[in-house]
């Protein structure tokens, strides 16, 4: 632990300018601690995991597979995006299924909270571009979600707004970092931190992007699907993300079943989206631990935070509270932490 508490004197290095390595620079610089953030890609972050990302902020409908801890966090998260980033589209989720899909359907209701059923009049009202696909739905009013090529610039803008320090191409190791006795190093960098985490692994989620101008929603719409869920994300100027395939593999290419698979999702949300022309193809890599949860590794004054599996937009906001906490105070989160 550390011996001392709030030190805002004692430099504070970031490695991995991704969504887990901008709330952390973003938290400890607000906290006057001297912050620089340290990416070795681009300032265009093409390369990172967060580019391909859904940015979908749905702790509730997460709650179906993932383990607790992540709705804890993703809660917690959701109040820290809102302060942080007023603007962050609060328009709920939308989870709709087709006839053979209904047992599935019914399961998640069972299983989730803080949803009302819609029946098709009403999610006609709430969607009108939806209006005679579905009997009913599920919504969750409480979710939201962001564009992570638009929210990852704004978040790294806040960070400098706030006294950090950003240096896009600078590949420089945790072990560099920590040779200054008085600086705290966060190592961001996902699978890029398998030279000290060697547990960790890439599971590939991959994603469409089209465009159409004839279809308009609001929100997500997430489709049942007997192998994974597959979402409909609105993006600005009449683009919509199809995703995510989460397949236990570390080639980053798309395959021809899963593009197959979720067009043809997309076509049985809305005919529509057949005539919607391709943008772009593509998969990221989201970096795991056996068990798909988070850790926060403490080592004195180098930190590590990993394994985000494909909950990072959901939960990194809280992530850096509590390591801005343990920094500061001295706080464990015995779910999350490990000295190590």
């Amino acid at each position: 632990m550390l011996q001392t508490t709030k030190r805002p004197d004692s430099p504070v290095s970031i490695i991995g300018a991704g969504i887990a390595g901008a709330w952390q620079a973003l938290l400890f610089a607000q906290a006057g601690h001297a912050v620089t953030l340290h990416e070795r890609g681009d300032e265009a972050m093409t390369d990172a995991t967060s580019h391909w990302a859904g940015g979908m902020l749905a702790p509730y409908c997460e709650a179906e597979v993932a383990e607790p801890i992540i709705s804890r966090l993703g809660l917690r998260s959701l109040e820290v995006w809102r302060r942080e980033l007023p603007d962050t589209p609060f328009n709920g989720s939308l989870v709709v299924a087709h006839p053979r899909e209904r047992n599935d359907f019914e399961r998640f209701a069972r299983m989730t909270e803080d949803h009302r059923r819609l029946d098709a009049a009403g999610l006609a009202e709430l969607e009108p571009s939806l209006e005679g696909r579905f009997r009913d739905a599920l919504f969750f009013p409480a979710e939201g979600h962001v564009e992570p090529r638009r929210v990852l610039p704004q978040l790294h803008e806040r960070i400098r707004a706030a006294g950090g320090t950003i240096k896009f191409s600078s590949d420089v190791s945790a072990g560099d970092l920590a040779k200054d006795p008085d600086a705290i190093v966060i190592d961001c960098r996902g699978l890029g931190a398998r030279d000290e985490q060697p547990e960790l692994r890439g599971v590939k989620g991959e994603m469409i992007l089209i465009e159409t101008a004839e279809v308009q929603l609001a929100r997500p719409v997430r489709l049942m699907h007997p192998r994974w869920p597959l979402y409909v994300i609105p993006r600005e100027n009449n683009l919509f993300m199809l995703g995510a395939t989460s397949i236990e593999t570390e080639d980053t290419g798309v395959t021809v079943r899963s593009a197959l698979e979720l067009l043809g999702a997309a076509y049985t949300v809305h005919p529509a989206f057949g005539e919607a022309r391709i943008v772009e193809f593509g998969s990221g890599l989201r970096p795991a631990f056996p068990d798909n949860l988070p850790r926060i590794g403490i080592r004195g004054r180098r930190i590590t935070v990993n394994g985000l599996y494909r909950h990072g937009f959901l939960i990194a906001p809280a992530l850096a509270e509590l390591t801005l906490n343990y920094v500061e105070r001295g706080q464990i989160d015995n779910e999350v932490m490990q000295c190590v």
